[in-house]
């Protein structure tokens, strides 16, 4: 099949520096693309896919349009007058050091850090808490773009060995490096073909990890991942050597997961058809012939082993508890008959670490954090102090541990590291950045809103102290409500340039994500998605209707499932917003399941084929076949990255062409295609600041409004 790029003109209007209009000074083509009789059957309804050949990223023809939609873009974005000093703006402020929550492995400390501008944080270590610190291992040496980052690095108990994995272009898949991490010498092979998985040693011996048999006569990025495997390592072996220990064809699973308890004594299996929900079994380690034990043989819930002493086990659990609680069980009889509250639920949602033989209780309120310390047994000792109201994370380590540390953040608050003495509950900063920010300058206000239905939605709403409300500010509305992701306040460096600029950012906490456990993100997934887009919907309505800004100046963004709420809402309401940003999103609700693992988001979303009621919902608001011709749409910037195959790039790819199909009006609408880039791990700085500036950049020009920045001098 030979498919042409052919052009049609549209003529665009820039602006000076000066914020007056100019003549159009530029003719952008975007390119034509060329359809095809593809027709899918669901139910007895044929479904036209006309831009189905796009879904092929090995294709000459796919490539030739990634590079003809690249060129309309850029070319569009390079006449923005202000968006160099955009970027140069977000050099600045990105360009102090970041360092990361150091962790213990033998007599080193080891912790990320990042100068600056570097693409990727390098790993560094310590011999003590006053070591003079040296670079273990920089990934910015892997390649001069930065495009390979290291993902994930697990030592073995006494820290002697490290085993790190890789990630290429952003792909999700890894490879594995084993290394003597006194020598930094590498010890036999490197793994491959590794994915979703982290490395769990046992001993010195060798690690369990988990990976998918590559696909064979599809491409690695975009063919469909199936069962999932559970293998042990052997160290100085041969990966083919290597041992299956669960799943496959024998025990299909789409999600599996290996790790042992601290002591050893316990390899620990969570295994899963779908994002939500899994089956948990152990095998005690003392002796090989021992069989894997279930735990648990169903799907219905959520289960992980926490910690355990000697043969009782502690479990978080969701099992007649939707908001979580700890339970403990003898590993000899593990079944949840035999289960007895720890940590009982409690009205917010609990998620749990451990560390110097502490349980510590994270609780959500309000999408807020709240810690509280209890010993082994579920007795509280404390609640944690923390510097304000945002979000804490860390508070693990080992069952010796004396301290432990943890991070704190905010809408306006650096995230900054602190100590935390476990017998005395006193917290001290451990690192503090320096960042180019006045938080006595901003404000954050969490409201409650009302949604189509009559449910209370809450969003948090951070802008100048002193804005006037007026229904002109430019305003930045972001959301995800799905797969039981909790969105809760946090600082962003690159968001300064916004808020500095007299911006609004505004975060609800939509249906579909797990704020409130599970009734809340169940009330966001299949049959009740419109739930997730109604109350997106509202929460602009809320931010219109009291003036925080208006129409022609809100902006609405959101990524991979987020990048769906945005489609979903511009096809539902084109008149809402002025500014549409989907990002990597899914866009195709028809064929999501037919790509990688997608076939393990159908607990959020439901398939097409499972009913003709499943089909219609879907088709309804599925981004790509909602789109309507003759429509006017939001300026839409649609961004996604050659190497993504967790969402495919052919969802974006399929919904701009569609959109530029059918889109009438002034309003651009583009597709910005990353190359050498992934879903969004391990992006580089240098990408990233690019990323960020060009929407900004195209949001503040297509709102005819020049950011107070851009008309200063240099």
């Amino acid at each position: 099949m030979k498919i042409k790029i052919l052009p049609f003109v549209i003529i665009v209007g820039l602006w000076s520096c000066s914020g007056t209009k100019e003549e159009p000074v530029t003719n952008l083509k975007y390119p034509i693309t060329q359809k095809v009789d593809t027709v899918d059957t669901y139910f007895g309804v044929d479904v036209p896919d006309p831009y189905r050949w796009l879904e092929d990223d090995r294709s000459e023809e796919t490539a030739q349009w990634v590079k003809a939609q690249n060129e309309v873009t850029q070319g569009y974005l390079t006449h923005i007058p202000f968006r160099d000093k955009l970027k140069t703006r977000l050099e600045k402020l990105l360009d102090y050091e970041r360092v990361y929550s150091p962790t213990l492995h033998g007599e080193y400390y080891y912790f990320y850090k990042n100068d600056g501008l570097q693409n990727q944080s390098v790993l560094y270590r310590k011999k003590g808490e006053d070591g003079e610190p040296e670079v273990f291992i920089d990934p910015n040496t892997f390649k001069e773009d930065g495009t390979i980052s290291l993902a994930g690095t697990s030592f073995t108990n006494d820290g002697s060995l490290v085993a790190y994995l890789i990630s290429e272009g952003g792909s999700d898949w890894r490879k594995a490096i084993v290394m003597n991490a006194e020598s930094k010498e590498i010890i036999g092979d490197t793994l491959i073909d590794i994915k979703f998985s982290g490395l769990s040693w046992k001993g010195n011996e060798g690690f369990y990890y988990s990976s998918y048999d590559k696909p064979k006569d599809e491409s690695a990025l975009s063919g469909k991942t199936q069962y999932h495997k559970l293998y042990y390592h052997k160290l100085n072996t041969p990966q083919s050597n290597d041992k299956l220990i669960f799943g496959g064809e024998a025990q299909p699973r789409r999600y599996i997961s290996g790790y042992l308890t601290e002591d050893d004594q316990y390899l620990v299996i969570n295994a899963a058809v779908s994002t939500s929900g899994n089956e948990l079994y152990i095998k005690d380690l003392s002796d090989d012939s021992n069989p894997i034990v279930t735990v648990v043989d169903n799907f219905e819930k959520d289960h992980y082993v926490l910690d355990n002493e000697g043969s009782r086990l502690l479990i978080h659990t969701s099992l007649n508890a939707p908001n979580n609680r700890i339970v403990e069980v003898n590993a000899s009889n593990p079944a949840p008959d035999n289960w007895k509250d720890v940590i009982p639920e409690t009205e917010n949602v609990l998620n749990t670490s451990t560390a110097g033989g502490k349980i510590f209780a994270n609780y959500m309120v309000d999408a807020k954090t709240q810690i509280k310390q209890f010993d082994r047994n579920g007795k509280l000792e404390r609640e944690v102090k923390l510097p304000g109201i945002g979000s804490a994370y860390g508070f693990g380590g080992r069952i010796t541990d004396e301290s432990v540390y943890y991070t704190f953040t905010s809408f306006t608050y650096p995230s900054t590291i602190f100590k935390y003495n476990i017998t005395s509950g006193e917290s001290v900063i451990y690192v503090q950045p320096d960042v180019d920010f006045d938080p006595e300058a901003y404000e954050t206000n969490q409201v409650f809103y009302t949604s189509k239905d009559g449910t209370k939605v809450p969003m948090f709403i951070t802008h100048k102290k002193g804005l006037e409300l007026n229904g002109k500010n430019p305003t930045y509305l972001y959301a995800y409500g799905g797969f039981n992701v909790s969105l809760t306040p946090s600082f962003s460096t690159s968001r300064i340039l916004w808020l500095e600029n007299g911006g609004i950012y505004a975060q609800p906490n939509l249906r579909g994500g797990g704020e409130y456990g599970e009734a809340w993100h169940v009330a966001g997934t299949k049959m009740n998605k419109q739930n997730v887009f109604d109350d997106f919907i509202a929460a602009g309505e809320y931010l219109i209707a009291n003036a925080y800004t208006s129409s022609d100046y809100l902006a609405i963004a959101g990524g991979s499932n987020g990048g769906l709420l945005v489609g979903a809402t511009m096809t539902q309401r084109p008149h809402l917003a002025k500014v549409a940003f989907p990002a990597v999103g899914v866009m195709d609700m028809l064929r999501y399941h037919t790509f990688t693992a997608g076939a393990g988001w159908a607990f959020d979303y439901g398939t097409a084929e499972d009913s003709k009621e499943m089909f219609e919902y879907l088709r309804n608001y599925s981004p790509v076949h909602a789109l309507k011709a003759e429509t006017a749409y939001p300026a839409t910037m649609v961004t996604t990255a050659d190497h993504d195959d967790r969402v495919v790039p052919a969802h974006s790819f399929k919904f701009a062409a569609t959109l530029q199909e059918y889109h009438v009006g002034d309003n651009p609408v583009l597709i910005r295609i990353e190359t050498d880039a992934g879903h969004g791990a391990g992006t580089p700085i240098s990408k990233t600041i690019e990323q960020q500036a060009d929407r900004y950049a195209f949001a503040w020009y297509n709102m005819d409004v020049i950011p107070p920045m851009a008309k200063e001098k240099q």
